[in-house]
């Protein structure tokens, strides 16, 4: 449970559901392929091999791709929003704060000159502390603007009750990326672990305390984050949703911690209107609670210090950014360069006000005929998959029945909210950079707080319009679907064949994404969103028994050094993509254009749909940014979100005559039979 929705990497581009326009003079299809490469060998390569050697990898990205060149695009476009709000001056509304937000993250002469200053306010009140009732009185006011020291909290749906906002509070506190970077022994991960007391040090120096103060500080603060990722449960057994709700009251929290007040500290925090909680990981708050009790009082202040500035470096001066820099995204993500200051600004716009920055992006790109499509498409998808269930050999009836009431209540949401958030109460202007966010991050923190005790509002989005991606939210049960979802770089809507767009969007996106709602977690809530055991004892085990082949096929790939994929963590991307592929199909296979069986560029409407769902995944990755997905992520790394499922869908042996030899090759008996 967390203050703002964990996003869902999907592919987006512009749609059009009914028709087969002419394709563009040039088709992106056929100049990214490399034709040295045996499609029934490595279809990733094949289809995005050509353009992937001709576009290496910029040194201030750790990936370069499709969603890269539309996020390009995308950019040009809200700089310009950004320079013409700073230009107008405008001194109040959602102009107001565009423009001010601007100024600030982009008057590097103010942010060179106030180094760590905006943030000695805070240093002092940790620097003060004297008791440990003191240390979870400033713990608490961290949370609130973001620096999220000791664990992890927010407010969500319930997951049993999705009428009703709930307070989470789960594992956390670390400052490597996950617990296993603490613990595996393999050379790379040892590497970053060996790396990071040196970053630690450096930022302690950087506020002035000395060489061998600062070494000493740094082992202490990691020897405390090893206690707290010991506790922590790995990624895969945070995907039991019930393992991972335990509902304790607020009075009782003492037993999971004793020593800690609690109640005060959730308070002070602005918990309010709730008598109970939800406590993702009980063994972590036991462990806490003596973390903190056997810890002396200068390892705390240091911890909390240390992730106070790791948390706002980016909007601090050079040195503190650099550094940054230097031990998150080069060393264990693999950039080689920063990128630039007005990206990096761009960026921190959207998560602070990012739905401000929308308004103005949806009135100037944004129009209503795009959002017709993409809600026609939608229906198309969500039709397909209703004749595919009705088919099911291994589903019993009534699990059928629900299934389908299911599949037709999600709601769909595509382009841009129909009321947007008041940010008004929320003060931006010129002065430091850093307290910009800093202020932002408290409006977030009240936001979701003050949500407590009141209805859930179903209309609201988690993404803004701007954002190149999409998502399935479980409680609501709804997929969305931003504007921005609509670019192809450098193509027009009426330049996209429908065998293309088919793959492109109806099975990397839209597909996808209704398919999260019968994934190895979405199949567990109920058709209002609530965590709900509506399934039959043989559905599931007929379901666990097939998703499990899917499990062992990734447990098998080993995209970099030793390190494979974790099949079970990623089983819901894993069954997204290949269910999506398959309801994508189904529904392109009603369209007139497939029935016709045109071809296109000598590409038949079957090749299309396939290399249309690649070019969803074109992207190329560095090394680094590949292990740290295989330790952190539950989504496999986008060679194998294609070269992964495509094994297991018939028709992809039929488009390219795929025969046994091919090293994709796998016999019927090995593939996945699910959807």
């Amino acid at each position: 449970m967390i203050r703002r929705p964990v996003i869902i990497l999907v592919a987006g581009c512009c749609i059009m559901a009914c028709s087969n326009p002419k394709p563009a003079v040039h088709d992106i299809l056929i100049s990214d392929m490399d034709s040295t490469v045996k499609p029934g060998d490595d279809f990733f390569a094949y289809a995005n091999g050509g353009w992937m050697k001709k576009n290496p990898i910029p040194g201030d990205e750790t990936a370069w791709g499709i969603g890269e060149l539309v996020q390009k695009e995308l950019y040009v476009k809200l700089q310009k929003i950004n320079e013409d709000a700073e230009k107008k001056g405008e001194t109040t509304g959602p102009g107001q704060q565009i423009g001010d937000f601007w100024h600030s993250a982009m008057d590097t002469v103010s942010i060179e000159k106030n180094g760590i200053e905006p943030l000695k306010e805070e240093l002092g009140m940790i620097d003060k502390a004297a008791t440990k009732a003191d240390i979870m009185a400033i713990t608490a006011r961290m949370h609130t603007y973001g620096a999220n020291v000791f664990f992890s909290e927010g407010v969500s749906q319930d997951a049993k009750n999705s009428d009703v906002m709930a307070y989470g509070m789960n594992q956390g506190g670390l400052g490597l990326p996950d617990r296993d970077y603490y613990f595996n022994t393999d050379a790379r991960t040892a590497h970053i672990r060996d790396l990071y007391p040196g970053y630690i040090a450096g930022l302690f120096m950087l506020m002035g305390v000395d060489s061998v103060s600062a070494s000493s500080k740094a082992s202490a603060v990691v020897a405390l984050e090893t206690k707290l990722a010991a506790a922590s449960r790995k990624l895969e057994d945070l995907r039991d949703p019930y393992a991972n709700y335990n509902k304790y009251a607020i009075t009782s929290l003492g037993s999971l911690s004793p020593g800690i007040d609690w109640a005060g500290t959730l308070s002070k925090m602005g918990v309010q209107h709730i008598d109970s909680v939800i406590v993702g990981q009980p063994e972590f708050y036991k462990a806490l609670s003596n973390v903190i009790a056997s810890a002396d009082m200068q390892t705390l202040k240091d911890y909390m210090s240390f992730h106070l500035i790791a948390t706002f470096a980016e909007y601090l001066s050079k040195p503190y950014s650099r550094a940054n820099f230097d031990f998150y995204s080069k060393t264990i993500g693999g950039a080689q360069e920063q990128h630039p200051r007005w990206r990096r600004a761009l960026d921190a716009e959207q998560g602070a006000i990012g739905e401000e920055l929308g308004r103005l992006f949806v009135k100037e790109y944004f129009d209503a005929t795009a959002k017709a499509r993409y809600e026609q498409m939608v229906e198309n998808v969500r039709n397909a998959y209703k004749a595919r269930m009705e088919k099911l050999d291994w589903m019993t009836d009534s699990t059928r029945k629900k299934a389908i009431h299911k599949l037709m209540s999600i709601k769909k949401k595509v382009g841009y909210p129909d009321r947007w958030k008041d940010f008004s109460a929320l003060k931006i202007d010129r002065g430091p950079y850093v307290l910009n966010i800093l202020r932002a991050n408290q409006w977030w923190n009240m936001y979701g707080m003050n949500k407590l005790g009141k209805p859930v509002d179903r209309e609201e989005w988690d993404m803004t319009p701007q954002t190149y991606n999409a998502y399935y939210n479980q409680s609501n049960n709804e997929i969305v679907l931003p504007a921005a979802m609509m670019s192809v770089p450098g193509f027009r809507d009426a330049e996209l064949d429908d065998a293309l767009v088919y793959g492109y969007t109806a099975a990397s996106t839209v597909g996808h994404e209704i398919t999260h709602g019968f994934d190895d977690q979405g199949r567990k809530s109920d058709e209002k969103g609530n965590l709900s055991s509506w399934w039959g004892w043989m559905d599931t085990v007929q379901f666990m028994k097939r998703a499990d082949v899917l499990v062992q096929q990734f447990n098998k790939m080993n995209p970099i050094d030793t390190l494979h994929i974790n099949g079970r963590a990623t089983l819901g991307e894993n069954l997204a993509d290949l269910g999506g592929i398959l309801i994508g199909l189904d529904a392109f296979k009603q369209t007139e254009s497939y029935k016709k069986g045109e071809k296109i560029n000598g590409l038949t409407p079957l090749q299309r749909f396939f290399l249309g769902y690649s070019l969803g995944w074109l992207l190329e990755e560095r090394q680094e940014r590949i292990a740290r997905q295989l330790l952190t992520d539950v989504h496999s790394p986008a060679k194998y979100r294609v070269n992964g499922p495509f094994p297991n869908v018939p028709e992809f042996y039929e488009a390219f005559g795929i025969k046994p030899g091919d090293k994709m090759f796998m016999p019927d008996s090995l593939r996945v039979h699910l959807w």
